[in-house]
């Protein structure tokens, strides 16, 4: 029973090292001795824990995922009283995300820019989070009598990602701001 908690904790530090370096330099460019020496475990561990890095990083990417999008669903469902108080609310989040340290854009798209072509396993996963916010997106807005919730929150998630992608490249966290008034004009067309 002490060993698999040990196995356990190993894990959870490897991840943590994972989502610290991978997010802040790529996964390129973080070699497998730089995660064990961040993680504080033997190579052994490691390669016991996860046989390659191709399963590491698409371990790092489920958890971002569940934990990103658990996050966000937090914060809304805490700040939104009424069904029109919820975009808002996203965008006040994203807000916050982007003017955190450390913000380096979407784990997803800058893991896709880098192995896409090369990783089905990246490709899954960084797909299945953005039809993943899609759903979410679809939910929020469905209490708002529009007329397609499906197709305003397909053009919410791509003002998000270009949200992302801007705060990302400029340094500037106001891209939240500028996608909170965007959205509110996407949602008053849809009526």
């Amino acid at each position: 029973m002490q060993q698999a908690a040990g196995a356990d904790d190993s894990r959870t530090r490897i991840l943590d090292a994972a989502e610290k370096l991978f997010y802040e330099r790529g996964v390129q460019a973080v070699g497998m001795d730089a995660l064990r020496t961040e993680a504080g475990v033997s190579l052994k561990r490691l390669y016991g824990c996860f046989p390659s890095k191709d399963d590491l990083v698409a371990a790092y990417l489920g958890r971002r995922d569940t934990r990103w999008r658990a996050d966000l669903a937090t914060y809304v469902t805490e700040r939104a009283v009424t069904p029109e108080d919820r975009l808002p609310a996203l965008f006040d989040w994203l807000h916050a995300w982007f003017a955190a340290p450390g913000f380096r854009g979407c784990a997803f798209i800058n893991s896709f820019g880098e192995l896409g072509a090369s990783s089905d396993g990246v490709t899954r996963i960084a797909r299945h989070h953005k039809l993943a916010l899609h759903t979410y997106l679809a939910d929020l807005v469905r209490d708002l009598r529009i007329d397609d919730p499906a197709r305003l929150a397909g053009q919410l998630v791509l003002l998000i990602d270009g949200a992302i992608t801007t705060a990302a490249l400029t340094g500037n966290p106001a891209a939240a701001l500028d996608a909170r008034t965007a959205a509110g004009v996407l949602v008053a067309a849809a009526h």
